[in-house]
């Protein structure tokens, strides 16, 4: 199944990120986590899918995807950064990416935060926020992503790593064991973790070793 989707609205969050709010189309639904392959409705682009995951709630008017934008790739995302409202997007069914399987630890970097967005708005709608932490890794402050409402959202349970920068605000450092074992006290819970590959693989290996339970670890790569 194929669907036209006007934009409605862009944002620009951070420097190489945009908040796309498009049509909605009459029953699509979907639940927090799933995702959608999306193309640009322009000659030469839509047959070139790129899957991304819905920031928005099923219960919402429009449909919402916060992407990161790679302009040296000349790929989906570098042509999504020269859409305008009024543009097209082709979206097709939803696929579940990412589930909830209970509270416990999100380990995110960079655009790694896009699949738990949609899953923490509707924790709170439910007022099922208690017990989840976030662990956020960026290079700059000026790389978090929807830094107010995380901050909203989960307030004291939210960390933010910054690696790149020497006069962060935030915590400077890297995710690594040692962080990890300073930071979480137990193990046997649920981790949730995306971001680049290579640190999606690491940090899943540091887990297990630290004793997460290979079950309770979700994985998923950016």
């Amino acid at each position: 199944m194929e669907k036209k989707v006007r934009i409605k609205q862009i944002i620009q969050l951070t420097h190489d990120v945009k908040q796309i709010f498009v049509e909605k189309p009459d029953g699509y639904k979907f639940t927090p986590g799933h995702a959608t392959e999306v193309s640009i409705d322009k000659d030469g682009w839509r047959d070139k899918k790129r899957p991304f995951t819905f920031t928005s709630l099923t219960n919402e008017d429009e449909l919402e995807f916060v992407i990161k934008i790679y302009e040296d790739h000349n790929g989906v995302t570098e042509q999504i950064n020269h859409l305008k409202p009024g543009d097209n997007l082709i979206i097709r069914d939803t696929w579940g990416a990412i589930s909830y399987n209970g509270k416990g630890y999100i380990i995110a970097g960079g655009a790694g935060i896009t699949p738990y967005i949609a899953m923490l708005r509707d924790l709170n709608e439910k007022n099922k926020l208690e017990g989840m932490h976030l662990i956020y890794s960026n290079k700059t402050d000026h790389d978090i992503i929807l830094k107010n409402e995380l901050d909203q959202l989960l307030g004291d349970n939210v960390t933010y790593v910054i690696t790149d920068q020497a006069d962060t605000k935030h915590k400077k450092g890297f995710i690594d064991e040692n962080f990890l074992k300073k930071s979480i006290d137990n193990f046997d819970q649920n981790f949730y973790v995306c971001g680049p590959p290579k640190m999606t693989e690491e940090v899943g290996d540091i887990l297990n070793k630290l004793g997460a339970s290979t079950n309770a670890v979700t994985l998923d790569d950016q």
